[in-house]
């Protein structure tokens, strides 16, 4: 089997420098001045740039725009994204800190910038959402588009054409030492992109439920950790009684452009979330699934780490629930990932009252936050991202 063609896209610098001191400035140092606004929250910025051509130079500037990014990966928040009739819609939340003992507590949402509704909505690194369409029936091209929520920008991709409309996968990673963010698709033909050699054969997780279910599963998502991107794929190979496809780990290195493999194997659940457990990647689940809800009778989290890439080896903790589990989780609630030692799951459908579950593996501890403002959207089905900053770079 040929391995896939790989190719990757890398954004475009803003070059747009400061208006220099001797033709205008403020009256007070720049360095305070960019402390000020960087304590902004992005709309107020996509506002001040429209003041007048000092403060638009000043705040467009990569200096400023880095160091609001810098504050905004120091206070990361939860994203909530649900489609409307003819839009996306977002929603953003701080992650608590130094959350002591069983407790419950009240966040009110952001919005956001909304977006149009597309087909496909393929994750969030750090402040950008990447979603995608097909063409018509007839048509195989596959359009990519990178969403900031905080700005309300959109950039359309160059478009790729592949032999069949679900051969094109895209993944989005960020390379915190070089400051930029990289798009990686898989299964193109005829393209003008730049061609990243892969010899691992195989198909992302997410190719293998389109072609068996005719889906794309939520807990598919690929997840960036130090400019490593990884995501979940399957190596067909053929024994002597069947057609079987092997779990594993893809890894792409943002910097170098090289991909790597890792095996996982041991685990009855064929979809496991991909987390970052303290800067390392982990695999975690509920039993076989994702969900964790009362009528499975959820007893306790799986998590496997990856010791070592090179060797294939993986530590197992098992972190059984405590009683007062069954009190507060009531409801249907989905793996979403790690925050340090803190399990996050949220509802996949906001019937009543929307809120988080926090589960620290350490403590033993639960947290139940309430989200508001968002009663709007009841009955809606929600996907929900951690670590999402406010970044205010423009296309």
């Amino acid at each position: 089997m040929k391995p896939p063609r790989q190719n990757v896209w890398g954004t475009r610098r803003v070059t747009r420098s400061m208006t220099s001191p001797q033709q205008i400035s403020l009256p007070i140092p720049d360095e305070l001045v960019f402390e000020i606004f960087s304590r902004l929250p992005s709309k107020v910025i996509a506002r001040c740039r429209c003041v007048c051509k000092l403060w638009s130079s000043m705040l467009c500037s990569q200096d400023f725009i880095q160091s609001f990014l810098t504050k905004s990966c120091a206070r990361p928040q939860i994203l909530f994204s649900c489609e409307a009739k003819f839009d996306i819609c977002f929603w953003s939340v701080p992650q608590p800190q130094n959350m002591e003992g069983d407790s419950s507590a009240v966040a009110a949402a952001n919005h956001l910038a909304p977006f149009r509704r597309y087909t496909r909505f393929l994750g969030c690194t750090n402040g950008l959402f990447v979603c995608g369409f097909e063409g018509l029936k007839n048509d195989s091209k596959f359009v990519t588009v990178i969403c900031n929520p905080s700005t309300g920008e959109s950039l359309t991709l160059p478009r790729l054409k592949s032999r069949t409309r679900y051969e094109v996968e895209t993944y989005l990673g960020y390379d915190p030492i070089a400051k930029e963010y990289k798009v990686l698709t898989l299964g193109t033909k005829r393209l003008s992109w730049r061609k990243v050699q892969c010899c691992i054969p195989h198909l992302p997780s997410s190719s293998i439920a389109v072609y068996i279910c005719g889906h794309l599963p939520s807990s598919s998502m690929p997840i960036c950790i130090s400019g490593v991107l990884y995501y979940k794929a399957g190596a067909p190979c053929i024994s002597s009684v069947e057609y079987i496809v092997e779990s594993m780990v893809v890894c792409f290195d943002l910097r170098t452009e090289k991909f790597s493999s890792v095996k996982f194997l041991g685990t009855s659940c064929k979809e496991p979330t991909l987390v970052n457990y303290n800067g390392k990647l982990g695999l975690l689940m509920s039993g076989d699934s994702t969900y964790v809800n009362l009528e499975r009778t959820s007893r306790s989290f799986e998590l496997w780490v990856l010791r070592d890439a090179a060797k294939h080896e993986w530590s197992k903790h098992v972190y059984v629930l405590p009683p007062s589990w069954k009190n507060i989780v009531t409801e249907t609630m989905r793996i979403i990932g790690m925050i340090g030692d803190e399990i996050v799951l949220s509802l996949c459908n906001q019937n009543k009252h929307l809120y988080v579950i926090y589960y620290n593996v350490e403590s033993k501890m639960i947290t139940k936050v309430g989200v508001q403002g968002m009663d709007v959207y009841r009955g809606c089905y929600l996907k929900t991202y951690l670590n999402y900053v406010e970044d205010v770079k423009l296309f």
